[in-house]
């Protein structure tokens, strides 16, 4: 390994040999980066981009994010509870270093500004000292005995884990005929430019639905189209459907307002001299139609940028899109590679009642980045981490204060849970796991629980138990007020609890 002074430059992290090794320097790639350093981790953070940011630089096109961050809240800023409300801040352990998006917004919407966020990630990286070595571009990757080899535009960098933090940030089409001649949602053009225009948006998840909202005062005539119906993520509780921020063109749609949300296959796209004609087969409502159209927007999402990943084994799924994980979002095929940031999601977890994670979404990987450090920390460079006792007489209080307050478990639903393990006549405190992970792999004996949601929208805390490596589920009563403190709560966890061998 490199001497430590020769790490002492003005451009961090030169070539080298580090135990770990972060691409990217997107929330992310800095929320680990931050991690892995508090927990005393040398690694190399390596950034094609010139500064921080990651595609908040850049997007949403609309500049409006479709994640809250409430200045005022039930909670104080900057305390563990408030991270419940502020969806959109990293990490962090030192009070000035928390809650920075909130500092940087004008008020105006608890939305805040693609600007707002990016000013809330530079400000993180700035203070809390995270430093990438920037314009420095990730080539290829090759496998050796220990771990792996890194190339990239400023030399080679070997480490026996590599983070890949890159992102979800290359635009993606599927292979409908002619779609190659449309515009992506990342080349749409300047709103007034649409003006008068019958605009055909191709795709009903958020980018679908924030390109309609933004173009609503322009376009004569919007239609908005994918073979599904849309999910309103307002009804699953997950950034899986259209946000609600992004719904006045599907109220436009049901009111009659001139602008239509349409069910179908599109299965070609033809340029006219005039515009483009969009061919399409209805699923919801059977039938062909055509569409004669000034614009098409291919708003179709993105892939992660592999590389030659795929060359070393490591398996995708999602037509290629992601690589498939496991719940400590390790490949599933390639040991020592992990992945961070929005590729997170590629871990889809339980799926409980179909509602995915939130881990495509920052609120939902800045908590996932902090397990991975620790993960990492733990299993590959034997770094021992605390597990505080617990006094069985104070489990139920901890466990349901855990299911009322804890934002791990409020922003990962059904993904991320508190979990303790018993042995030797005492219970130790595990902290917030992959909720997967405990099911799957957990400790012989042992509890956990997490926030759900079940398919009445009814939310409950959701009591897992690891009893001789045979797991149960308990779904506990469901609260107005989302507290679980209460007496009838304890009982009835109580009388769990005392059915699992210490």
């Amino acid at each position: 390994m490199s001497e430590p002074a020769a790490r002492t430059t003005e451009r961090p992290h030169p070539p080298g040999t580090y135990p770990v090794v972060v691409v990217g320097s997107g929330p992310g790639a800095l929320q680990t980066s931050y991690c892995l350093t508090r927990l005393g981790v040398e690694h190399a953070l390596l950034s094609s981009d010139d500064r921080p940011g990651g595609m908040f630089r850049h997007f949403p096109i609309f500049q409006r994010l479709i994640s809250w961050s409430k200045p005022y809240s039930p909670s104080e800023r900057g305390s563990r509870a408030y991270q419940r409300y502020d969806w959109n801040s990293l990490l962090a352990e030192d009070r000035e270093h928390q809650a920075l998006v909130p500092e940087a917004m004008d008020g105006t919407s608890y939305f805040p500004s693609r600007a707002e966020m990016e000013a809330g990630i530079v400000a993180f990286a700035e203070r809390t000292g995270v430093r990438a070595r920037y314009s420095c571009t990730w080539e290829s990757t090759e496998r050796t005995d220990d771990g792996f080899v890194l190339t990239t535009s400023d030399g080679e960098y070997r480490c026996r884990v590599a983070i890949f933090a890159v992102g979800m940030a290359q635009p993606w089409k599927p292979s409908i005929p002619g779609l190659d001649q449309v515009p992506h949602y990342v080349e749409t053009r300047e709103p007034k430019e649409y003006a008068g225009r019958n605009v055909f948006i191709i795709g009903k998840r958020n980018s679908g639905f924030e390109l309609a909202d933004g173009l609503l005062p322009w376009a004569r005539q919007l239609f908005i189209a994918s073979p599904r119906p849309a999910h309103l993520s307002v009804l699953t509780r997950s950034l899986a459907g259209a946000r609600a921020r992004y719904l006045q063109p599907y109220e436009d749609h049901v009111l009659g307002g001139g602008n239509f949300v349409i069910d179908a296959v599109i299965e070609r796209v033809d340029r006219t001299a005039n515009g483009f004609r969009v061919q399409v087969k209805g699923t919801t409502t059977p039938g062909d139609q055509l569409f004669e159209v000034d614009d098409v927007i291919a708003a179709t999402g993105f892939e992660v940028p592999m590389q030659d990943l795929p060359e070393l084994g490591v398996a995708t799924f999602m037509q290629g899109r992601l690589p498939a994980q496991t719940p400590y979002w390790e490949s599933a095929s390639v040991p020592g590679i992990y992945f961070s940031g929005t590729i997170m999601q590629g871990a889809v977890g339980l799926k409980k009642y179909g509602i995915p994670g939130s881990s495509g979404a920052v609120h939902g990987f800045r908590n996932n980045a902090r397990l991975l450090a620790r993960h990492i920390a733990e299993k590959h460079l034997g770094i021992v981490l605390p597990r505080p006792e617990v006094a069985a007489p104070h489990l139920a209080d901890l466990l349901l204060d855990e299911a009322t307050n804890a934002p791990e478990l409020w922003n990962q639903v059904s993904y991320l849970a508190a979990a303790f393990s018993s042995g030797d006549g005492r219970w130790s405190n595990e902290g917030i796991v992959p909720l997967a992970h405990f099911v799957d792999s957990g400790p012989r004996n042992g509890i956990a629980i997490a926030v759900e949601t079940d398919p009445s929208g009814d939310i409950h805390p959701a009591v897992y138990v690891r009893r001789d490596g045979e797991v149960e589920e308990h779904l506990l009563r469901s609260s107005p007020t989302h507290d679980y403190t209460g007496a009838e709560h304890k009982r009835e966890l109580s009388s769990i609890i005392t059915t699992i061998r210490t």
